[in-house]
């Protein structure tokens, strides 16, 4: 396992962990965190090993959000320089090449639910606490969940949700499709690497590529995204990884 300060990073058969440590304040994410965070996603990044990466909170917390002790002793610049860092490593979650999993247990507020929502697929404990204050404390949202939290729950219910500042349990979550799925607590890290594990062994390339295509059509024509599905196909099919599995296959079947 390798150290960091604000997050523990570790490996298992392919998946790739990022736990949130720091349980006395409820995970709340300082500068130090983000920039930890985007190290350890650069080591899953090159690690050809790591097929999955999954997002996870210590203690009793996926995350509250932005360290608000931190916020009083900035200066505008150094402000827009902080957000400039989240917004760069939302980025880098979003467009992350290999398929990516939150586990949210406790609160995930403000920023830390919006890494959530960068993520691919989100598992939530029932009894999760999600939600963003920012309009009680006279901020706003980042991270683009201004379009994720759309994407996935419509406009009028994102309206709804960061106008009245309201956190909704996982269970809530799960039902306007915000989560995929919601567990019991004690059995979150299981499912989430059990999901891993189902998503681990299959071609990384494919999964670079759908992934790609899925976030592409948010901002492209459909005969744009056609286009790319053309060449992303024949780029997967021609692949040295394919002759290989296409191998495994064949073998198999004569077994």
């Amino acid at each position: 396992m390798t150290s960091f300060e604000t997050i523990k990073y570790d490996v298992r058969n392919g998946i790739a962990l990022i736990i949130f440590n720091r349980p006395k304040v409820l995970n709340a994410m300082n500068r130090r965190m983000w920039l930890e965070i985007a190290d350890a996603i650069n080591r899953a990044s090159d690690d050809s090993e790591v097929k999955v990466l999954i997002f996870a909170g210590e203690g009793r917390a996926f995350s509250t959000g932005a360290d608000l002790k931190e916020s009083p002793k900035r200066t505008q610049e150094e402000y827009r320089e902080y957000l400039c860092v989240l917004q760069r490593i939302s980025r880098v979650i979003i467009d992350f090449p290999k398929p990516t999993i939150a586990a949210i247990n406790g609160y995930a507020l403000g920023s830390g639910y919006e890494l959530a929502l960068a993520c691919d697929i989100r598992i939530a404990a029932e009894d999760a606490r999600i939600g963003s204050p920012e309009a009680r404390v006279s901020s706003s949202v980042t991270g683009g969940a201004t379009r994720l939290l759309v994407d996935l729950v419509g406009p009028g219910k994102a309206k709804e949700l960061l106008f009245t500042t309201e956190y909704i349990s996982g269970a809530e979550a799960a039902r306007i499709g915000l989560v995929n799925k919601t567990v019991a607590g004690e059995r979150l890290m299981e499912e989430a690497l059990s999901l891993g594990r189902k998503i681990a062994p299959h071609s990384a390339l494919s999964m670079r590529l759908i992934k790609k295509g899925i976030n592409m059509s948010r901002e492209v024509s459909l005969s744009a995204l056609m286009d790319y599905e053309i060449e992303a196909c024949l780029s997967a099919v021609f692949s040295d990884e394919r002759k290989a599995r296409i191998k495994e296959f064949e073998e198999r079947k004569r077994m």
